[in-house]
């Protein structure tokens, strides 16, 4: 598959998309646009941002298709070797998800916007972009620049739709090393922060996470980094680079970083946690549908306790920022979930139906809050069977050797095998009251947290609260 992404017009915020269909043997041909995109388990329905779609042969002349459902089309090859696709997308959604073009900057989430023929996804790609202000690109992608084109290969489609990217003359690039691994930090935005300081604390969390690991998965790594006039708060992995969304760019930069560390923390983790260590029911993925699994809790939940006590156990951030983190995670889930019916297996595969709005009240729980006081308090009651400072990083160790390098995907069953091979005990009162169960997991948590050096208490007004324990 050959793309083409062209901007001439960056006030209308459509970009036009060509498409070459070479070799062609059939007689006729599905395209597919992903409905969702991996990061966000709910269905987008990118295919809302497209008009104009039309089909010819390479002499120009017209080729009709049909649209035979919200995201596909059929086209007849009428005896045709190649063919071209073109049509438009409206790139305007101003976070880490989506595409957004205007005058300085074009920001591209291929998987938004890039067709793909069902059965093919394996197959290599080029995609060209044009874009006149293109003297720097973030990308985990390498590129060649031809004059006002920028080429993009890939091994597959899969990786082509996993690799975001900037064009910019104002991006800034800055780069660490760690075990001969580098990562880069690309930065879009009118702002000057004290980047050394930045680097440095980038680098440490870095460290003690591939220390759990033993490697990181990648030779390189992106951290992009847009930074708009806006209040916004939002990240999305992918498989060698994360997109991060952090504003206003007028907000001091104190108050700021906490919560930029903790983005970049938590996206980094999941280059191994979910990017490779997969739910068996992603592998692959399947961009034209939900793709329903139970262990969301595991690929989000463990992330998001992971994210701040991998900045708290590098030194990053000290035991008072840890401990603000810590309650407003806790905060979350005990101030407005304890109390709901749906079990975290039930609302990870519930993830798909209304995991990203507040529904109904007191009917499902957050996979990422709730997740990160189950992982909590899994790491406090492996410390009963287990000798080790930190048992959970026992349990990602195993997920990542079993999973992760070996490209399986896993289950539930698979996880709790490995907890009771670890802790020589299958923890059966663990899982059914945590993981499948929906009563309030207060008290355990209070005794998880006590591990930690807080306490975890209600306050008169019966909000949570996490203190420093005296």
């Amino acid at each position: 598959m050959k793309y083409w992404i062209e901007s001439k017009d960056a006030i209308s915020k459509y970009l036009k998309v060509q498409i070459v269909l070479q070799n062609i043997d059939k007689k006729a041909i599905k395209l597919q646009l992903p409905a969702w995109r991996p990061g966000r388990y709910q269905i987008q329905n990118f295919a809302k941002n497209i008009r104009n779609f039309s089909v010819s042969d390479p002499n120009g002349q017209t080729i009709p298709s049909k649209k035979t459902s919200k995201d596909s089309w059929s086209i007849p090859t009428l005896g045709n070797k190649e063919l071209i696709v073109a049509y438009e997308y409206y790139a305007n959604q101003q976070d880490a998800g989506g595409s957004y073009i205007d005058n300085d900057m074009l920001y591209v989430n291929p998987i938004n916007l890039l067709m793909y023929q069902p059965g093919n996804e394996s197959l290599p790609c080029e995609l060209k972009v044009t874009f006149s202000k293109n003297r720097k690109v973030a990308c985990g992608l390498a590129s060649t620049k031809i004059e006002e084109d920028i080429i993009f290969k890939s091994v597959s489609y899969h990786d082509l739709v996993d690799a975001p990217l900037i064009i910019s003359d104002s991006l800034k690039h800055f780069q660490f090393e760690v075990k001969q691994n580098k990562f880069h930090l690309w930065v879009q935005g009118k702002v000057d922060y004290p980047w050394e300081r930045i680097l440095q604390d980038f680098k440490a969390f870095t460290e003690t996470q591939i220390k759990i690991f033993g490697e990181f998965p990648e030779k390189e790594y992106h951290f992009m980094l847009w930074v708009p006039t806006q209040a916004y708060y939002h990240g999305v992995e992918h498989f060698n680079s994360t997109m991060m969304v952090l504003g206003p760019d007028s907000q001091d930069f104190e108050e700021m970083y906490p919560d930029l560390l903790g983005l970049a923390s938590h996206e980094l983790f999941h280059t191994w946690n979910v990017k490779k260590i997969r739910p068996k029911e992603l592998l692959p993925y399947k961009y034209d549908r939900e793709n329903y699994f139970e262990t969301c809790f595991i690929a989000e939940g463990f992330t998001t306790f992971y994210g701040d006590w991998m900045l708290y156990r590098s030194k990053v951030i000290d035991k008072a920022t840890f401990q603000k983190e810590l309650e407003t995670t806790l905060k979350r889930h005990f101030d407005f979930a304890d109390s709901s019916t749906l079990s975290l297996l039930e609302s990870s595969y519930d993830l798909w139906l209304d995991g990203y709005e507040a529904g109904a009240p007191n009917r499902k729980v957050s996979v990422y809050h709730k997740g990160a006081v189950a992982t909590l308090i899994l790491n406090h009651q492996l410390k009963s069977f287990i000798n080790h400072p930190y048992p959970m990083d026992l349990v990602m160790q195993e997920l990542w050797e079993q999973f992760g390098k070996t490209n399986v995907g896993y289950t539930y069953k698979d996880f709790k095998k490995i907890i009771k091979r670890l802790a020589k005990n299958p923890l059966k009162v663990y899982f059914q009251n945590v993981i499948e169960g929906n009563k309030s997991l207060f008290g355990l948590a209070q005794e998880a947290i006590d591990d930690l050096g807080f306490s975890l208490v209600k306050n008169a007004e019966g909000r949570t609260i996490v203190l420093e324990k005296n």
